[in-house]
């Protein structure tokens, strides 16, 4: 992997500080290693970052699909490619375009590209047993020059009544460099987010079941947060932000505790496409609020 010079990276209005040791890149891994290996690596690092996981022409046929499905809205560039992503320049429809976004959640297409045999297949056999896909499933665009990001967080926040033991997959749908603002990850954090959740766990221990597991329970950030102002966490903890240059047919794996964010979408034209999905072992405990399909009001 050739490391380069990269361009200041902002979230929220905060730039990461760009020295060795407050920023750095995510370690690939290879999806075809011993799978004791690369459940070794994610207990170490809390993620995987799973180069080549998928044949880039599935990725390609969904990225194509989805934005000819929300190009009515006007989302795109008019006359070109779908599969390009290129941003139009006339104002959103906003409401023909959650409409349409929320339909194409609900197709049969995307939940079979999320039930690919590949991926399920992986995960039995990562996890150690059959599994079980989250009906809510998120797909995510972000347009070029945007200024709000999904702020510092770990997903446990928003799944607490199930287990723990839950997998993201985040997976880049196109090409994604650093540039347009894929996911990044907090060092080291696993561990960190296991200890803020013990600590809100101790503090919401008083509350009524149904709010302790809420994300916007009085004792948590807005929306179930830990932070909008990266460049504070990785002083705070002392760690770094790990950035990637992401392909099409990667996949990131990371725990519920793992701390992430999004940065800025800096590129001139490109609109950044990613979804997350959510695996676990059909014996856990499954967060009945997960059974459900996504909907952008549903408070999750």
């Amino acid at each position: 992997m050739t490391i380069r010079t990269l361009p200041p990276l902002t979230s929220n209005g905060y730039t990461l500080v760009d020295t060795p040791r407050r920023l750095g890149w995510l370690v690939p891994s290879d999806p075809h290693a011993p799978l004791a290996s690369l459940q070794e690596q994610y207990r170490a690092q809390g993620y995987l970052w799973l180069k080549g996981f998928f044949d880039p022409a599935t990725i390609v046929a969904v990225r194509r699909r989805y934005f000819a499905a929300l190009a009515p809205c006007g989302l795109l560039q008019p006359g070109s490619d779908p599969a390009d992503g290129l941003a139009g320049t006339a104002p959103i429809d906003r409401g023909l375009h959650d409409r349409l976004l929320m339909e194409f959640v609900r197709t049969a297409a995307y939940e079979a590209f999320c039930l690919h045999e590949r991926l399920w297949q992986f995960y039995e056999a990562f996890l150690d047993g059959a599994v079980y896909l989250h009906k809510r499933k998120i797909v995510r665009s972000t347009q070029p020059g945007n200024t709000f990001n999904t702020p510092a967080h770990y997903d446990l926040i928003y799944l607490r009544g199930g287990t723990d033991s839950v997998v993201t997959s985040w997976i880049p749908l196109g090409d994604v460099p650093v540039e347009m603002g894929g996911l990044v990850y907090l060092e080291h954090s696993d561990r960190m987010g296991r200890s803020l959740e013990a600590e809100f766990a101790a503090r919401n221990a008083d509350l009524a079941p149904e709010e302790r597991i809420n994300a916007y329970n009085k004792h948590m950030g807005e929306g179930g947060w830990v932070g909008k102002d990266l460049p504070a966490m990785a002083e705070r903890f002392d760690t770094r932000w790990l950035v990637a240059d992401y392909e099409a047919g990667d996949m990131v794996v990371h725990s519920a505790y793992m701390i992430h964010a999004a940065t800025s979408n800096l590129h001139p034209t490109t609109i950044r496409l990613s979804t997350d999905i959510r695996y676990q072992r059909v014996r856990d405990e499954i967060d009945a609020r997960w059974t459900q399909h996504w909907s952008l009001n549903d408070m999750l």
